[in-house]
């Protein structure tokens, strides 16, 4: 999950560097990486989940801009990973409400943490980078309540019913 959606990201990066400047934040915003830390989360427990997030914004970012915000947001993507757990522990398997009432969550939870960290490391008005923010943090909540309820959720399904022993799926029984 890891490669996929660093790959996802990376390529996905490569493609907005192309487009003028401000459909980058957007852009990149349409990637896999929550819905794929959510389905770690979910399927392997919180640690799994965290890593999962936090490593695919590690390893894109050192093929596309890594800086001192890596680390950071990497950190801030894991959350998707707790999520995904913390859905896990409500039943066997999340339903589309429950999933995309999680993701709008997660999503303003992580999208105002990466608003205020970057408002605090460019000393700038946090006011100001939120309003700045506000078309990049819009397309990570559609982005986000749209794939984790549906892809999210297939994915899920598609471990558990054909890896043996996967956590909660057929095999495991």
């Amino acid at each position: 999950m890891v490669a996929v959606g660093a790959a996802a990201r990376i390529g996905l990066g490569r493609v907005a560097l192309e487009l003028p400047t401000p459909a980058y934040g957007l852009l990149v915003k349409v990637g896999l990486t929550e819905t794929l830390a959510f389905v770690s989360g979910f399927l392997f427990g919180p640690a799994m989940g965290f890593l999962s997030g936090a490593m695919i914004i590690v390893i894109s970012d050192l093929f596309m801009m890594p800086g001192v915000w890596t680390p950071f947001i990497a950190a801030i993507i894991g959350i998707f990973g707790l999520a995904g757990s913390a859905v896990r522990r409500l039943g066997s398997e999340p339903g589309a409400l429950t999933s995309g009432v999680f993701a709008v969550v997660f999503t303003v939870l992580s999208e105002s943490l990466q608003n205020a960290w970057f408002a605090w490391f460019f000393n700038m008005p946090i006011a100001a980078v939120f309003v700045m923010g506000a078309p990049s943090t819009a397309t990570a909540i559609v982005n986000n309540a749209i794939l984790i309820p549906t892809l999210g959720r297939k994915v899920i399904r598609l471990i558990q019913d054909t890896i043996p022993g996967s956590p909660g799926g057929a095999n495991a029984r």
